[in-house]
């Protein structure tokens, strides 16, 4: 039986894997402006990853499925970094607030610590997994 590990971090993932995949319907004309031009369907592409996102985020949760899902969402995260770079370049063209071109930039690391968070929680067992592997082991040893 899977072990369910529901760190603080599983849980702020999930959540805001919720709350942006949400987000890809409530503001889909938002980020659709956001797909760089050489991307064809720009409409398509924003309800799909909005899509990959719930099930990403659902995916994190379940034992079955958490490692499954964290791979793709870190190839997501891969995939849609040239959007946060397209959105920085599109605001410095427009000369947007300095207020928001430091925004943009500050949200480009973000992905690498997603990212990193992200294949942490799928791939570093928790130190409750281990004690619970040490004492099964243990136990069928006696």
């Amino acid at each position: 039986m899977p072990v369910i590990r529901l760190t603080p971090s599983a849980v702020a993932l999930a959540i805001l894997f919720t709350v942006t995949g949400i987000s890809h319907f409530l503001f889909h004309g938002f980020f659709s402006s956001m797909v760089p031009a050489w991307i064809p369907y720009p409409a398509a592409v924003v309800t799909v990853t909005g899509v990959l996102e719930l099930l990403g985020a659902v995916g994190l949760i379940i034992p079955e499925t958490r490692e499954l899902a964290g791979w793709c969402l870190i190839a997501l995260l891969v995939a849609v970094f040239p959007a946060n770079i397209e959105m920085l370049v599109t605001a410095r063209a427009a000369q947007s607030s300095a207020l928001v071109e430091t925004l943009l930039w500050l949200r480009l690391p973000l992905q690498p610590l997603l990212i990193f968070l992200i294949y942490r929680y799928v791939t570093v067992p928790s130190r409750h997994a281990r004690t619970l592997k040490a004492l099964t082991a243990t136990a069928a040893a006696r």
